[in-house]
């Protein structure tokens, strides 16, 4: 992990055999390529869970320097050459595999990335925005960009994606998010960076068993700062002054 405490911002470099790939990174991009370097490998892909909206990513920059592919979920736009993967999309990186899982609910392209070792063994998971540690991503910034996307319809994306994509994953995973505390992304998250699913289908109060989509979205959208947001499609477009 390559953690910014100013942005409460989790960025993660994986590498096997050989190849790498790097996961929302942020516009200084000499760390990565520093870790490649050490590690003797390619950077092969840069996954962007969601189009950012709190900070400029670097996946243009990475991209340009190192040729690597830039890849985003299902749905997404980009206005720059970019890998758009199918959810269940599998991706390979030296021994490993890394599934596509579309998540939509804090933007209508989040996505997971599921970890997958040499063994077959699953992991861990990359969850962006869509699940932090104590909390859930917001669903508000969207609307940003598309008016018609309420806040109460992505609430039920949201809530949707973590029943039928993320609660079914296996307990021992590990769940690595985009943000933790001090971040506006999410109202109730946890100083600590990573957790197993198993204790955060626990102790998240989102992630309830018993929870109706209803009580969901009641609880999620109570109390929610006002943030100001840049848009997704501004962030990119200075992305490629």
């Amino acid at each position: 992990m390559i953690y910014t405490g100013c942005l409460a911002h989790g960025a993660y470099y994986i590498e096997s055999n050989g190849e790498a790939v790097a996961t929302d990174p942020l516009r200084e991009v000499q760390p990565y390529i520093d870790h490649a370097t050490r590690d003797g490998a390619k950077i092969k892909y840069v996954l962007e869970t969601h189009f950012h909206a709190n900070f400029v990513s670097g996946h243009l920059d990475l991209a340009k320097k190192t040729g690597a592919t830039i890849v985003y979920g299902p749905t997404a736009k980009p206005g720059f050459e970019a890998m758009v993967a199918t959810d269940g999309q599998e991706l390979t990186v030296g021994k490993v595999l890394i599934r596509v899982i579309h998540t939509p609910g804090h933007t209508l392209e989040s996505t997971t990335y599921l970890l997958i070792d040499e063994t077959g063994k699953e992991k861990c998971i990359f969850t962006g925005d869509t699940l932090f540690i104590g909390d859930v991503g917001r669903p508000d910034l969207a609307q940003h960009v598309i008016a018609d996307l309420t806040e109460d319809k992505l609430a039920g994306m949201l809530f949707d994606s973590l029943r039928s994509k993320i609660m079914p994953l296996s307990d021992d995973l590990i769940v690595y998010p985009n943000h933790g505390a001090g971040s506006a992304c999410g109202k109730m998250m946890s100083k600590e960076t990573q957790d197993t699913l198993g204790h955060q289908k626990r102790t998240n109060y989102a992630l309830r068993a018993n929870m109706t989509k209803e009580e969901f979205k009641k609880e999620l959208l109570t109390g929610l700062m006002p943030l100001r947001a840049t848009s997704p499609k501004r962030a990119d477009e200075h992305q490629r002054l």
